[in-house]
């Protein structure tokens, strides 16, 4: 994979005041309940590592809502392996509720103020609030520019949840001096929205909302044991607190706890649904079920496909000399898969380096960035003719350089690369960092609306591969199970499930055309020179 990146995770965990007893709940009692809240961020810990953070309810203190956030994975975070300090920080956010977010950045800088949660400070009680986000809102432009339209608005980040921030408190104002409606706070927010955008909130009244957007484009699940209610981006944090049936939440609606109660309402109308495909494929925990569909058999039904379609080519001997090597960690399931309809062995060819950190990785360049996460096998490798298995390729850059220390480094005979996943073509608006056109690999080969042999062929020697072959689009929602109506995949096709983002797709093929790409599309001026060509979308053709 070339690091492709998740804008984020969410989490929420809460306390209902109810007798009734909870096994899962802490025995020390329900002003405890925060203190699961790292071990839950630790299970969406691949959703993102550059920060970790929490906001947690306690009536009985005078900060009703605390925030605690830092820069780092959780554990640097909330100092998990400083047992001391580790104590400090839950005693002084103790509390019977809690939100949560773990970030990866598509876009804004990686200091600690743009780690969530976002706490609003008011001394209205419920106008005090926090949230954290996930995903990314397409309009995000336009919001902000109307937003400083106002009288004396002013943004110090230049990032979406900002903004989210602004509008929430906006719409909050509405209600004067009379409690507000929040389904009704949220279905006028989500009038406003173009884009993916899942939330946890909490306000200093002690109400939770848990919610998903319209389109369902990310992840969202919950559960409930007595009076212990939890929920997150995937079910693995929720199984391993002990929940037993854990639940996905439907696109548009909303849980929302308030005085006590938990109620789960519809906040905006059915529209056409977009699970991110790339969820399953890559971003998700593999132990993860969401939207009742299985990560783990996902891929492996990618890998039988990968399997039928060897098979079907027939360009590669399958003997005694060929093994099948998944890139770690991802491409393991459908490699698995793969080698055993083809009677091949499964070998782990690549050894991950798991205990490199981030910020010492991306000091590197590129090359020494691969070496210092991935160690051929030499033992393993030599003289062997490799199917490589890859579960995408974006932008090319970790492909060329694995390619080459397969062969050098791991003495390699034979590299074939195998593409559990259709060629991207098209930028993503919804909450993954490849937001131009111009920095993905297939569009510059790709000439009709279905890669040819030939287009296949170029790859592989512009990657230094033997060969090269990726999936159909049609076997994404074969191997997931939903309908390719119900799943968005725009970066495989051009088509967008928002408005907002059939513009900015149009607009990112102009700059790509002009030359002029540099930085995420929605920054770019929407004018390009007259004499850029007329852009043509990879799968259209010329």
């Amino acid at each position: 994979m070339d690091e492709l990146h998740h804008e984020c995770g969410i989490a929420a965990i809460y306390h209902l005041p109810h007798e009734y007893p909870s096994r899962l709940a802490p025995k020390a009692g329900p002003e405890q309940v925060s203190r699961l809240m790292p071990r839950m961020l630790l299970d969406l810990q691949n959703r993102g590592q550059l920060a970790a953070g929490f906001a947690t309810y306690n009536p009985s203190r005078e900060k009703l809502l605390d925030t605690y956030k830092q820069i780092g994975g959780v554990i640097e975070a909330f100092r998990l392996n400083h047992q001391a300090k580790y104590d400090s920080i839950m005693r002084e956010h103790s509390g019977h509720a809690a939100i949560g977010h773990v970030r990866y950045a598509t876009c804004g800088a990686t200091d600690k103020s743009y780690a969530q949660p976002f706490e609003r400070h008011h001394g209205c009680k419920w106008k005090w609030f926090t949230f954290a986000f996930n995903g990314q809102l397409s309009n995000f432009a336009e919001l902000r520019d109307q937003l400083l339209t106002q009288t004396d608005y002013h943004l110090t980040r230049n990032i979406d949840t900002e903004v989210i921030m602004h509008y929430l408190s906006y719409e909050l104002s509405h209600w004067g001096d009379e409690r507000p409606d929040l389904v009704q706070v949220f279905r006028n927010l989500t009038r406003k929205f173009d884009g993916a955008y899942n939330l946890v909130f909490l306000n200093g009244m002690g109400d939770m909302v848990i919610l998903r957007d319209p389109h369902g484009f990310r992840p969202l699940c919950y559960a409930q044991d007595g009076p212990l209610f939890a929920a997150a981006s995937e079910s693995v944090p929720l199984l391993n607190l002990g929940f037993r049936e854990v639940q996905s939440l439907a696109p548009g609606e909303m849980i929302l706890i308030s005085q006590g109660e938990i109620r789960r309402e519809r906040f905006a109308p059915e529209v056409r649904r977009a699970h991110c495909f790339f969820e399953w494929i890559y971003f998700a925990n593999v132990a993860s079920t969401l939207d009742e569909r299985s990560v783990y058999l996902t891929r492996a039904a990618l890998g039988q496909e990968l399997a039928r379609q060897e098979l079907a080519l027939n360009r590669v001997p399958l003997d005694e000399d060929t093994i099948v090597v998944p890139v770690p960690d991802t491409g393991k399931a459908a490699a698995d898969a793969m080698a055993y309809a083809l009677g091949l062995p499964s070998v782990e060819g690549l050894i991950r380096n798991r205990y490199v950190g981030r910020t010492f990785i991306e000091g590197q360049n590129r090359a020494e960035r691969v070496q210092l996460k991935y160690t051929p096998l030499r033992e393993v490798l030599a003289s062997k003719r490799v199917l490589l298995i890859e579960d995408t390729i974006v932008r090319s850059t970790t492909m060329k350089t694995l390619l080459h220390d397969l062969r050098e480094r791991g003495g390699a005979r034979e590299v074939h690369v195998r593409v559990a996943c259709p060629p991207i073509i098209a930028p993503c608006f919804y909450g993954i960092d490849m937001s131009t056109v111009q920095e993905l690999f297939a569009p510059k080969f790709m000439k009709g609306s279905r890669i040819t042999e030939e287009e296949q062929n170029e790859m592989a020697e512009a990657l230094g591969a033997d060969s090269l072959f990726y999936l159909p689009v049609e076997a994404v929602s074969r191997c997931i199970g939903l309908d390719s109506k119900q799943l968005c995949r725009a970066c495989l096709t051009g088509d967008y499930p928002t408005q907002t983002g059939k513009k900015l797709y149009e607009l990112s093929l102009l700059h790509d055309c002009a030359g002029t790409s540099n930085g995420r599309t929605y920054e770019l001026p929407s004018v390009v020179s007259r004499r850029a060509p007329k852009p043509v979308a990879p799968g259209v053709e010329r």
